[in-house]
């Protein structure tokens, strides 16, 4: 299998939620795995796997540890209750959001979905206008088909293979695909169409590195 043949979500949606009395916007996307529950969740947790297919992620891999992503977020894990679920702190540009992942058993073999709940404080609000959900989306979406290869293949790491393809043709656009995707599920909330559609061609050069 190679990276043209990988595929990201299955399911999106944009929703909006509270956390400590303030309004949320929640990305959520999901797709199934030919593997166990365990063996995906393995796949999230061990340290060696992940930076074989996500990046190199240190850290105290337990409930109450935390974590660093190199060049990316830090947080800390708020809940770990293998294998079914993960909730962390996702802290980067000095902003916090929350990701949950949960796994369950599917007909194609383990269901992962995930959730990235953002706050609505002004400096987050902007970026959220700006971007839309697709800013989140595409970026889970392309750690999905990581995971995906990984579970899929020999178990080396897919990382390199992953950025040759995001910068081919057919990478870029398959990417302005799922940032036109998570507009229309934009549009699914009551937004605006042109201002989803809009913030996801924002998205979409921004991933993409064309147009605006």
């Amino acid at each position: 299998m190679d990276f043209n043949e990988a595929l990201g979500a299955s399911f999106r949606e944009v929703g909006r939620g509270e956390r400590d009395g303030r309004p949320t916007q929640i990305v959520r996307a999901s797709r199934s795995y030919p593997t166990t529950p365990v063996d995906l969740w393995r796949a999230l947790t061990d340290k060696e796997r992940v930076q074989r297919w996500f990046a190199n992620v240190t850290g105290d891999f337990e409930q109450g540890g935390r974590f660093s992503i190199a060049g990316n977020a830090d947080g800390d894990i708020l809940t770990c209750a293998p294998p079914r679920l993960l909730a962390l702190t996702w802290e980067f540009g000095g902003n916090t959001s929350w990701v949950n992942v949960t796994i369950e058993e599917s007909e194609e073999g383990a269901l992962l979905t995930l959730e990235h709940e953002h706050p609505t404080d002004p400096e987050s609000q902007a970026h959220w206008d700006r971007y839309g959900p697709g800013a989140t989306g595409v970026g889970w979406e392309l750690a999905m088909m990581g995971l995906d290869m990984h579970v899929s293949g020999d178990g080396s790491s897919t990382i390199e293979a992953g950025e040759a393809w995001a910068e081919s043709a057919i990478g870029k656009a398959t990417l302005r695909e799922w940032a036109e995707a998570w507009g229309k599920a934009h549009v699914e909330t009551g937004t605006a169409a042109q201002i989803a559609m809009e913030s996801a061609e924002r998205t979409a050069a921004f991933y993409t590195g064309e147009g605006k």
